[in-house]
C-alpha cells in the first residue's frame, strides 16, 4: 500500500512524547484560517511512499528516537485512514509508539469499523479543537465541528490517552465565553492526559505568500504568551465547572 506523504521530519519534539519521527500526510478537507501549512491540502500530492520505506526511514533515526515514537500528522492523516492503519499496525510490532495528530473532522458513526481498527494500533491522539461554536467554527475552518466533537467522545469510550491542543486568536477564539464552553466540554473527557493552549502566530503568511496566496487573517495580530496563559485558565474554570456538575449527579 501507498500513501501520499508530504514530507518527514526526523527530529519532532512537540509532537507527542520524547524525539519523534513525525510523518506529514497530504490532503485535508479544512481551511483553516490560520493553517501554516496550506501546502498540505492537495489530496494526491506530495510523494507516493510506502509503510517499508518510512519504517526503513525511522529505524535508520531509532537510536536518537527511543523516548519517542512516530506521530501522524499534516494535512489530515485519517483522509488516509487505511494507510495510518498500515503504518501504526507494522510500528506496534516493532515495539514503536504511535500518536495520531489529528482534528477529527473525518469521523463519522458509518466508519466506526475502521476507527475501531486503528484504535488497536494508537498509542496517543493529539486533537486540535479548533472553536467549540459550531456556527464560528464553521467560518474560522469551512467545516461543522460535529464530527470533531464526536471524536472526542469516541476517544474517550475507547479510552485512548488524549492530548488537546487549542490555538486562541484575538477576535475569534480569544473569547471568555467560548473557551469556558471549551472546558466544560473537555471535563467530560475522562481520558485526557493534557492540554496545550497555543498563542496565534503569522509564521504560516510567508508560505502563503510563496504560493500566491492571499492570508485569510492578514492584519490580525499575534496572541501573547500571557493570553494564551489567561485563555487556559478560562478553560480550566469550565472543566471545573463540569467536573463539579458530574460529582451533583453522582451524588443524587
Amino acid at each position: 500500500m501507498e500513501g501520499y506523504i508530504h514530507s518527514t521530519e526526523s527530529f519532532g519534539t512537540v509532537d507527542g512524547p520524547g524525539i519523534r519521527f513525525v510523518v506529514f500526510f497530504q490532503g485535508c478537507p479544512m481551511r483553516c484560517q490560520y493553517c501554516h501549512n496550506p501546502d498540505t491540502w492537495k489530496m494526491r500530492a506530495g510523494e507516493k511512499r510506502t509503510v517499508e520505506s518510512l519504517l526503513d526511514e525511522y529505524d535508520g533515526l531509532k537510536e536518537f528516537l527511543k523516548s519517542g515514537g512516530i506521530t501522524a500528522t499534516g494535512g489530515e492523516p485519517l483522509m488516509q485512514i487505511e494507510f495510518v492503519t498500515e503504518l501504526f499496525r507494522e510500528a506496534k510490532k516493532r515495539g514503536i509508539h504511535t500518536c495520531l495528530d489529528s482534528s477529527g473532522i473525518m469521523f463519522s458513526e458509518s466508519k466506526k469499523a475502521q476507527y475501531d481498527e486503528l484504535m488497536k494500533y494508537t498509542d496517543l491522539i493529539m486533537l486540535d479543537i479548533k472553536h467549540i461554536d459550531d456556527e464560528e467554527h464553521k467560518k474560522l475552518t469551512g467545516h461543522s465541528n460535529k464530527n470533531i466533537l464526536a471524536f472526542a467522545e469516541y476517544t474517550r469510550d475507547m479510552n485512548k490517552e488524549l492530548w488537546i491542543r487549542h490555538v486562541v486568536v484575538p477576535d475569534i477564539t480569544l473569547n471568555e465565553e467560548y473557551l469556558r464552553r471549551l472546558g466544560y466540554f473537555i471535563g467530560g473527557l475522562n481520558n485526557l492526559k493534557a492540554l496545550d493552549v497555543l498563542p496565534y502566530h503569522t509564521m504560516g503568511v510567508v508560505k502563503y505568500e510563496q504560493l500566491g496566496m492571499d492570508y485569510p487573517l492578514k492584519g490580525t495580530e499575534p496572541a501573547t504568551k500571557e493570553q494564551a496563559v489567561w485563555a487556559k485558565n478560562i478553560i480550566f474554570e469550565g472543566l471545573k465547572e463540569r467536573l463539579r456538575d458530574e460529582n451533583r449527579k453522582r451524588e443524587k
